[in-house]
This record gives C-alpha cells, sequence and structure tokens, in this order.
C-alpha cells in the first residue's frame, strides 16, 4: 500500500474502530480545590507564547492528517477552527506530498486558511535519516512557524510496510537542528519520551518536546486493524498498551525542554493537570477528527469544551493566569506516586514544591 492509501486507510481505522490505548497518569493526580479563589472568572489569563506567536491558551490541535486528496477538508476544517480561536496545530506527516506534490494542497491548504496560527510541519525521522531536503520541502509548503520530526518505531515494528533501521537517528536530528531556520520539536506517538532521551535530545539543539505519550491513540493498534498477519495482528495486541504513560512522560521530560503533553488529553482538565505537572502546552488529535469530517465549527465547539474547561480547572485553583497553574496545590496517588517514588521523586516535595512550602 503507497503513502497516500496508507493515511486514508488510518483515518478509517482511527474513525470505525476502538483505538485508544488505557491509562495516561493523569487519572492519578488531583488538583486541590480552593474554596475561595480571589478570582474574577471572566478576568482568567489563559494566553500564552509559543516560539514567537500568541496563542489564546496553552493548547493546540496534535498532528493528524493529510497526504490524500480526501484529507484536504480535513485539515481546512481545523486550520479555520484554530485561527478563529487564536490556537495552533501541526499537520501529519508530508511525506506522501513530498514524494508526490500533487498531494500538497491537502496541507497547503492548513496555511491558507489559518494565515496567523501556529503551525508546525511534520517529518518522520525516517525521513530526515535520508534528507534533509525532506525537513526544508516539509517547512516551506506550509510557511511553518516549526517542524516537528515523529519518532515511531512502535507502529513501525507493528506495520508491515514499517522501517525498522533506527540507527543514525540522532545524528540525523543533529544535522536538522544546525541547518533548518525554525525551531525543531522532537514527537513521540503514542509510547512516551524518558529523561534519558530527552536529555539528547537538548543535546543536540532539539527546542521542544511533544511527549506523546501512552493513553491516547494506540498505533500499534491501529496497526492490529491494518494486518491479516496473525503473527503481526498478535503482537500488535501485546504491544497496544506499551509506552509511558503520558503524564510519566511530561514530569520526565518538563525541566529539560520545552514539552507538549499529547496522549489521552481528553478535556480541559486533562490539560491543566498536564501544565500543573511541568508541561509547557497540551495537545490531542483523535478528539478533534470526527468533528473536523463535519466542518469547521463542529472543530470549534469541541475546542471551545476544552479552552472552557481549562478555565475552570483555573477558576477553582485560583489561578488568574497559566503561569500561577504552573505552580497550583496538587495531591498524586496510586501507580503516578510509586512511579514518581521508584524515579527517585520525592512525592512530597513534588505536590509542595509549587506553593515554596516544605
Amino acid at each position: 500500500m503507497n503513502t497516500s492509501n496508507r493515511k486514508l486507510d488510518h483515518i478509517r481505522i482511527c474513525l470505525e474502530e476502538e483505538v485508544e490505548s488505557s491509562y495516561t497518569g493523569f487519572e492519578d493526580i488531583m488538583l486541590v480545590h480552593n474554596a475561595l479563589p480571589e478570582v474574577d472568572f471572566e478576568e482568567i489569563d489563559t494566553s500564552v507564547e509559543m516560539f514567537g506567536k500568541k496563542l489564546s491558551a496553552p493548547f493546540i490541535i496534535a498532528s493528524m492528517t493529510g497526504g490524500h486528496p480526501d484529507t484536504k477538508e480535513i485539515n481546512r476544517n481545523l486550520a479555520i477552527a484554530v485561527e478563529e480561536l487564536g490556537l495552533g496545530m501541526g499537520v501529519g506527516s508530508q511525506r506522501a506530498a513530498i514524494e508526490d506534490e500533487k498531494l500538497a494542497d491537502s496541507f497547503t491548504v492548513v496555511r491558507d486558511a489559518a494565515p496567523n496560527a501556529f503551525i508546525y510541519a511534520n517529518v518522520g525521522v525516517a525521513q530526515v535519516k535520508q534528507s534533509i531536503e525532506f525537513v526544508e520541502k516539509a517547512v516551506e509548503m506550509i510557511d511553518a512557524d516549526a517542524v516537528a520530526i515523529h519518532l515511531n518505531f512502535l507502529q513501525e515494528v507493528i506495520q508491515p510496510e514499517g522501517d525498522v533501521d533506527a540507527k543514525g537517528c540522532i545524528e540525523a536530528i543533529k544535522e536538522v537542528c544546525e541547518a533548518v531556520k525554525v525551531p525543531v520539536i522532537v514527537k513521540e506517538t503514542g509510547a512516551g519520551i524518558s529523561r534519558s532521551v530527552a536529555l539528547k535530545l537538548k543535546e543536540v539543539g532539539v527546542e521542544a518536546i511533544d511527549v506523546g505519550g501512552k493513553g491516547g491513540t494506540s498505533w500499534s493498534g491501529v496497526e492490529v486493524y491494518r494486518t491479516s498477519d496473525i503473527i503481526a495482528k498478535n503482537v500488535g495486541l501485546d504491544f497496544w498498551d506499551w509506552g509511558i504513560p503520558t503524564a510519566f512522560s511530561v514530569v520526565e521530560c518538563g525541566d529539560v525542554l520545552p514539552t507538549i503533553a499529547t496522549g489521552g488529553i481528553r478535556s480541559g482538565l486533562d490539560a491543566a493537570k498536564a501544565i500543573a505537572i511541568g508541561a509547557f502546552a497540551a495537545s490531542a488529535a483523535l478528539p478533534f477528527l470526527r468533528p473536523a469530517t463535519q466542518s469547521a465549527e463542529e472543530v470549534k465547539l469541541e475546542l471551545e469544551y476544552f479552552l472552557h474547561g481549562l478555565k475552570v480547572a483555573m477558576f477553582l485553583t485560583g489561578c488568574q493566569k497559566i503561569e500561577e497553574l504552573r505552580k497550583a496545590e496538587l495531591c498524586v496517588f496510586g501507580k503516578f506516586k510509586e512511579w514518581l517514588e521508584l524515579r527517585g521523586i520525592n512525592t512530597r516535595e513534588f505536590c509542595l514544591k509549587r506553593q515554596g512550602r516544605s
């Protein structure tokens, strides 16, 4: 199956099948309610700046699609919505359009519909290893404000036609960081990023990390629906829930580089928790897919649900600005608490240091 048709296959599966993995870590995080918030809800300011562009909130639509004619309208609807709400988005992997220029308009439609929004380009690390030119073309194609290099080796090793040569990736990423004129983001796609990997990425010049943690779309799961090979299908099922839960990954990476929390973010409350534990911003893809097949207005409604939930979480924790949310009082439990302790993090200090308490 060629790259373009595979993109459409992925969209169909995500729309028709159950593809999410379990447990993000946010289930074990509680923001402490402030019964006297001393904040006027109408004066809460959720705005932030991302790579020189002002966003109305620290929330973006994660990379989703493009590369097939049938995906053009999806990307248009996503772009119209983020433009109107002052947000941002990433495009799906641009490989198909770089290989076949006739497919480029499924991506260029994004910048056409969102001339002022924060937009990031997207290429796979396998393509980066082939040529830096892939990255330069991807950025130029959509006049991108940044470029994401995606890591998806879990998907690749389950995918029948997957690229499983993972040698030379860090050197290729370094070369991109030295060559391109826009900020470089490295993003996982459902399996998370550990602290040790984050440190390597920082060392070679990466400017931000999108953790793409476990708890959202399982790309191992998606590939289970695609393959007819019984061994590949069963291995895909075994690894359906493989990876570092999103909240865990945020803590691993959040003090190394600016970190975007993606993977199972399904509400504004999830986004607020992510920011409270160290994420710079949050993002999601799957919740916006079905609305994007309908209209820009449906995407906008879903985004407004997320944004309103974030604002309510800020109000109920007494936070007027996002910087205050980063210091919000919280408690941790269960697997998340156990994981913090196993990684050498004092849970009491983790919960209290935000308020300058000990």
